[in-house]
């Protein structure tokens, strides 16, 4: 795991907020890079969680995501991260409706994956526009293979696409791994 996080160190939060005008194009760099590396943790790990208000009350519904490269993506280095993040939920809780032209939050970290001794913890959140899409084949042959049943029901996969916008990566270390412990 402190691979994943090399150059990282001393970093607590990075903020994808609009870029400075001005002749920092260093500081453009900087934060363009620490994007990319958000989204590199997060293709990382397979699920997260997508937040969303429906009538006016917010939810929360696991999500699997994968991150892919924007159509159009001639990405330097120096510029903002040109990958879209694309996600796939049970249509039968009509979520994906929901979201659908909506601002949608989505969080991903890697808590449940860490094996003892590896204290580092990190979380990537983000916020953007998400839209129903169809995946082509390839799209669909990345999320693999999807769940039979969501609560009882059959499986029925939708899908939905986020240019992720405002990114924040969140990172700890010293966090030991949890140890269950079994009552008699």
């Amino acid at each position: 795991m402190l691979s994943e996080l090399s150059g990282l160190s001393g970093l607590s939060r990075l903020s994808g907020s609009p870029r400075p005008t001005g002749p920092s194009q260093a500081t453009d760099r900087l934060e363009a890079t620490d994007e990319h590396r958000a989204l590199e943790l997060l293709a990382r790990t397979p699920y997260g969680r997508a937040s969303v208000s429906m009538r006016a009350l917010p939810f929360v519904t696991v999500a699997r995501h994968i991150v892919v490269d924007a159509p159009s993506a001639a990405a330097s280095p120096a510029s903002a991260p040109s990958s879209r993040v694309l996600l796939r939920l049970h249509g039968g809780f009509g979520y994906a409706q929901a979201c659908d032209g909506s601002v949608v939050a989505y969080s991903a970290d890697n808590l449940s994956g860490r094996q003892e001794g590896d204290e580092d913890v990190w979380t990537v959140q983000f916020v953007g526009m998400a839209r129903l899409f169809t995946p082509s084949a390839a799209e669909i042959e990345l999320f693999g293979r999807p769940p039979r049943t969501a609560d009882g029901a059959p499986f029925d996969p939708e899908y939905l696409c986020i240019e992720p916008q405002f990114i924040s990566l969140h990172h700890l270390e010293g966090v030991p791994a949890r140890q269950f412990t079994h009552s008699p």
